[in-house]
């Protein structure tokens, strides 16, 4: 489901200016060499992202934009820096999602999802020798304190511990402090040769953060990683969030789902699919017998991993 931008105020009016120009021109007998008016002005692209004033990190109220964007806002997809195309994986593309660690030699895949920090240029540069494409995962909703950048992150944004060891959720509320952390992490992405990004734990409204955040919260911090990724060149995939699908599937390229079956949620994930977007989508308990049919009827890119994501895999 491809989406058209609509067309600026700015651009209506010029029309109706030329219209009037040239019935002027017509009823006085001018020539047609002015009758077409002055041309229509090229729509000027406005960021998608919310304005945020600044405020001190020692003083967590957050910054908010009062009107988030609509939920019909037209895709930034599609093209990044100098008009370059932004990678866009269909529905049914097979993948390998290996978080554990260096990359290791898997199966003959198009598509890996691999750890940012953890793998190097070269790393993504073998895996393009041999014709795949690299989706750099960095975590976008939780502090780390085995991550270079830890001491980046004041206290102030790092709220309860999220499940995992040495893990605390962010305060998604303070965009301008995370915006320059994240900002920093997508060009280690970028220069490093990644094709896309896979920003983790995108849905802390719906859990406990130690933080009130909402769902505009949520939607707000979520669209301002696309814009991050789509200023880079970079494709970008929504990771879980499903409730939030039907008002961030045009901002992003694709999703990345987990346990979608075992919770009975996979038809959430239909949008992106209608959309021509892969959902790259994992189980740890299931079996395949009991959500494979299922996937491939949906159209997801599904496979059972261990949970610790190393190497092994099986697909649908």
């Amino acid at each position: 489901m491809n989406r058209t931008p609509a067309r600026p105020w700015t651009a209506h009016l010029a029309a109706v200016a030329a219209l009037l120009l040239l019935a002027t021109a017509c009823s006085s007998g001018a020539s047609d060499d002015d009758a077409d008016g002055p041309d229509e002005p090229t729509p000027t692209a406005s960021a998608p992202a919310p304005s945020h004033s600044a405020s001190s990190p020692a003083s967590p109220s957050p910054s908010r934009s009062g009107a988030s964007p609509s939920p019909a806002s037209p895709s930034p997809s599609g093209s990044g820096p100098a008009g370059a195309r932004i990678w866009q994986p269909r529905p049914g593309t097979a993948w390998q999602w290996q978080l554990n660690g260096r990359v290791k030699e898997g199966p003959d895949v198009p598509v890996y999802d691999i750890d940012g920090f953890e793998n190097t240029a070269a790393d993504v540069a073998e895996l393009h020798k041999r014709g795949r494409k690299a989706i750099c995962y960095i975590n976008a909703g939780a502090w780390e304190n085995f991550r270079p950048d830890k001491e980046d992150f004041p206290a102030a944004v790092r709220g309860e511990n999220n499940g995992w060891d040495g893990e605390r959720w962010l305060d998604i509320r303070r965009i301008d402090v995370l915006r320059p952390l994240m900002e920093r992490r997508f060009d280690m992405c970028k220069e490093k040769g990644f094709d896309g990004v896979e920003p983790d734990l995108m849905d802390g409204y719906i859990n406990k953060t130690g933080f009130p955040l909402t769902a505009a919260d949520q939607l707000a911090y979520n669209r301002m990683l696309s814009t991050i990724a789509h200023a880079r060149g970079l494709a970008v995939g929504l990771k879980n969030d499903l409730q939030q699908i039907p008002q961030l599937v045009g901002d992003f390229e694709f999703a990345v789902n987990e346990q979608c079956a075992q919770y009975e949620e996979c038809a959430q994930l239909t949008p992106f699919v209608k959309a021509d977007k892969a959902v790259f989508h994992v189980e740890y308990e299931l079996p395949t017998k009991d959500f494979c049919a299922e996937s491939d009827k949906l159209g997801l890119s599904s496979m059972r991993k261990n949970l610790k994501l190393d190497v092994w895999r099986q697909p649908c």
